[in-house]
């Protein structure tokens, strides 16, 4: 019988803390690579993240726990209807350059985010366009009202 030799695990990157605040936590997963991103995010019940558009970049976010009330409309029509998405453990949502968005948690979570773009903040800063499609001090009411 033949044997195999022992294979060693090489660690290609250590994650980095990108933000830590009062929401979550941000942590790039692959900080070795400079050409695109993977985003590992935890969010706190009653918190909202984005409420943005991004001008060329993309993203598709994976839930890993937790439940998302996802909302999108065009950028360029600001009287535009929000769609509203409820996000369960295990779907994939994408967003595309231009349309504005917004992440409310209904509850702990965590998800990926895979983007195109690395994970330099002065290049995301530049992409992105700061809108208001979900308040989170609404947002933070309605968690409050929900647990209480």
């Amino acid at each position: 019988m033949s044997t195999s030799p022992a294979t060693k695990v090489t660690v290609v990157s250590k994650p980095e803390v990108l933000a830590d605040d009062e929401r979550g936590i941000i942590e790039q997963l692959d900080t070795a690579n400079n050409s695109s991103s993977v985003l590992r995010i935890t969010s706190k019940a009653g918190t909202v993240r984005a409420n943005h558009y991004h001008q060329k970049d993309s993203h598709v976010c994976y839930l890993i726990s937790g439940k998302i009330r996802y909302v999108e409309r065009p950028a360029a029509d600001e009287s535009a209807p929000l769609t509203e998405y409820i996000i369960e453990p295990g779907q994939l949502f994408y967003t595309v350059p231009m349309v504005a968005h917004a992440m409310e948690f209904l509850e702990d979570s965590e998800f990926l985010a895979i983007t195109p773009r690395s994970g330099d903040a002065t290049e995301y800063e530049r992409d992105i366009i700061r809108v208001t499609l979900i308040d989170p001090k609404e947002a933070a009411a309605r968690a409050s009202k929900d647990s209480g």
